[in-house]
């Protein structure tokens, strides 16, 4: 007995039975009305029995196709559930990959790889949103944020912990005073992370070997490095901000380092999150690559550039 086809053949016997109709079954599967009618014939003759009676009205089961339905039917729900999760795999595949990012962050990390990962990655269309609310409504494939959840529902990679500073305006430092020690802070208004709110919060700065411990009373403490990088611009006190938002303000002028031999803790750590469900998704991966790859040296301190050593030359010296 040739049984190869046979679980095709009883999944298209139980489609028709639940469909009543040859018509409907075949629309169902999105074959010809004659292949589910030759599936059925087949699977009579190759039990050699009979399974269905066949009226201008109606089909019914015979006494063989009552004992066979049960088993047809399980298989027909089989065959469901496999083609449904075929095509939830390629879900995916049919639309763009969300990813979502934190405004700050994706604004000044996310947006300038953006278009190198789609000159890279042809193949990977994006569905980009700088929305804070998104990060915990979970709509997302990837998503870029600090204090990912603890839950087991989403896989993470570390893409850096930004280097973080002291700085504010010429005009503060001016009215103010330039900080020369670390426990001069105590008397300026200090713009911190909101981290700076615990109760008994202490700056800690290191300069090689050692080490201070400065109390903190902050004029304002947010966690939105945003707006804490704004009210340091607008010369409200000295910022702690991550060293990346302070580039061009540094460079322009327009803010000042302060206790510049001193170094402080850096920024809250930044992840690419994705959930556990998509961590064999390839798209996925290489997004998540693609950022690990370029986010991590952007979030590093700049290299300092030294002048080309001097040679003397004869012109340097006069003649003997």
């Amino acid at each position: 007995m040739n049984l190869i086809w046979t679980p095709a053949q009883l999944a298209m016997l139980a489609k028709v039975v639940d469909l009543n109709g040859f018509s409907a079954a075949a629309r169902a599967l999105a074959v010809p009305k004659a292949a589910v009618s030759r599936a059925v014939a087949d699977l009579e003759k190759t039990l050699g029995v009979r399974v269905l009676e066949r009226t201008t009205r109606r089909i019914a089961l015979t006494s063989a196709g009552r004992l066979l339905y049960p088993h047809a039917r399980r298989i027909g729900e089989e065959t469901d559930a496999a083609r449904a999760a075929i095509a939830k795999l390629r879900e995916p595949e049919a639309r763009p990959l969300r990813v979502v990012a934190d405004p700050t962050y994706g604004r000044v990390l996310l947006s300038p790889l953006v278009p190198r990962f789609l000159e890279a990655f042809a193949h990977v269309p994006l569905e980009v949103a700088l929305d804070a609310e998104q990060l915990t409504e979970g709509a997302w494939d990837v998503a870029i944020r600090t204090r990912p959840p603890a839950d087991g529902s989403t896989r993470q990679r570390l893409l850096g912990a930004p280097p973080a500073l002291l700085c504010a305006t010429p005009a503060y430092l001016q009215r103010r005073g330039q900080p020369e020690r670390p426990d001069d802070l105590r008397g300026h208004d200090l713009l911190t992370p909101d981290a700076a709110l615990l109760p008994e919060f202490r700056l800690l700065l290191e300069r090689g070997t050692q080490r201070a411990e400065v109390p903190l009373r902050p004029k304002l403490a947010v966690d939105d490095p945003a707006v804490l990088h704004a009210a340091t611009a607008a010369g409200l006190g000295v910022g702690l901000l991550p060293e990346f938002l302070c580039r061009q303000g540094l460079a322009t002028g327009r803010l000042k380092p302060v206790l510049s031999e001193w170094t402080v803790p850096p920024a809250a750590a930044l992840y690419a999150l994705y959930p556990a469900a998509l961590e064999s998704d390839p798209r996925v991966q290489q997004f998540v690559d693609f950022l690990a790859a370029n986010i991590v040296p952007a979030l590093a301190l700049p290299v300092p550039v030294r002048p080309p050593p001097i040679h003397p030359s004869t012109q340097d010296f006069a003649p003997h």
